[in-house]
Order: structure tokens, then sequence, then C-alpha cells
């Protein structure tokens, strides 16, 4: 199975039961692994990383509302649908608490469970934001391509200048903030994965660099604010 696939943690007491749900949800591309039990339930979750819980309510050692709470207290994101052989309110009221997000009576239809699924995965996916899904950036009198790391002059013909991936990096967050301050700190944690003066240094390095690949245009300027960051100021020419 690629491993793209999305991972579900099923976790039923009832084997047959549990078996041919695994198979089923396999047959429709999920990565499934199936616990007895809420003890190996948890076992499983501390081991691996999981887009969505399928629990039973009922089961020995560890019940599914005990296994949520356990878990919704470490993750407020996983989506959890819940299995009860029976319809009591009692035990829908206490899914809800604990922080489930669907429930299901058994018996219950395989599509039905398949939609809920496909909802839940769909509304728990990161939302992508707009401004990285931007490829190509004008900065003045210079264009810049994002992926191909290729920053050109267009007043002049063959002016290319390819960037290392870093300074790719930090070209496409100033041009996300263009005449805004860019956080030091956020990008050093984007760009160096963590905030310290060795890295502060690194990036004061970095700038230093951007500027000199864009001095051509002198309606652009990337200024220090000090304190906070920089700022990539790129001015209407008269």
């Amino acid at each position: 199975m690629g491993s793209s696939a999305q991972r579900i943690l099923l976790v039923e007491d009832d084997q047959n039961f549990g078996d041919v749900l695994k198979s089923y949800l396999e047959m429709n591309d999920y990565e499934v692994e199936l616990a007895k039990d809420g003890v190996s339930g948890m076992e499983y979750y501390r081991k691996a990383k999981y887009d969505l819980g399928i629990f039973d309510v009922m089961m020995p050692r560890k019940d599914g509302l005990t296994l949520a709470k356990e878990i919704r207290e470490k993750d407020k994101e996983l989506p959890i649908i819940f299995l009860t052989a029976k319809n009591m309110k009692e035990d829908i009221i206490q899914g809800f608490k604990v922080g489930a997000d669907d429930y299901m009576t058994k018996p219950f239809s395989s599509e039905e469970l398949l939609l809920r699924i496909q909802a839940l995965l769909k509304r728990s996916a990161p939302k992508v934001d707009v401004a990285d899904e931007i490829t190509d950036y004008t900065i003045g009198k210079y264009e810049f391509n994002f992926p191909l790391r290729i920053r050109t002059y267009t007043p002049e013909i063959g002016d290319e200048e390819k960037l290392s991936p870093k300074e790719a990096m930090l070209l496409k967050m100033f041009c996300q903030k263009q005449n805004f301050v860019l956080q030091r700190s956020d990008a050093l944690t984007k760009i160096w994965g963590e905030d310290n003066y060795f890295t502060a240094r690194s990036m004061d390095v970095f700038v230093t660099k951007l500027r000199k690949y864009l001095k051509k245009d002198e309606n652009i300027e990337i200024v220090n604010i000090h304190g906070n960051g920089f700022q990539l100021l790129v001015k209407e020419p008269v």
C-alpha cells in the first residue's frame, strides 16, 4: 500500500466484525491498523500517526470512551467515530462529551460509514495557505520563480541568478510580505528550524545576498526594522 494512503486506527473487540471492516476500508484505499481493545489501541496510537480513529464503545480492558478521552488529552485534532451495538442516548452524549466527531450504531451500512469517514477527513485536512501556492512573483523590475529558484532582471536579457534553497525561501517570504515587516523569528523558525543567535547571524548574511541580487532596481530596498525583522520595500517608479 502506498505511503500516501490515509491511516485509520480501528479499535474493535469483535474479531470477525473488525476483520471484515478492516478489509472493506483497505479495499477503499485506506491503511488500517486493527486493535482488539482500548489498551492495545492506545499502544498503536503511541507508535504511529493516524488520520482518523474508529472506536467501538463497549470493549474489555479499556472501553472506547476512555480511549478517546486519553487521546483527546494529547491530540485535539484526530477525527474520531464511535461504533456501538446499542443506540443509547447516554452513550451518544458521553461520546460527544469526550470529543467524538461522529457516531454510528451497529448494524450500519458500510457505504454510509465510508461517506462519513470521507467527510471527516476532508473537514480535518490542513488548510492550504493560498500565499504558499503562488510560484511567480514580481519585485519591481525583477521576476522571481520560486520552484526554479531563478531571479530574473527583466530589462536585461540573460540577467538571471539561481538562488540557493534558503535564499529562495527567504525571498519568497519577503515577497509574501512585500512592503510589510517580515518578523525575524518567523523566518528563522520556518527556514532555519530555530531562532537563536547563530541562525540570526546566518539570516543577516542571506539578507545581504538578497540585497545584492536586487540592487539594479533603485526602487527596491530591504530595510532593517530594529528589534523586529526586515521589510522589503518596493516603491512605485516615478
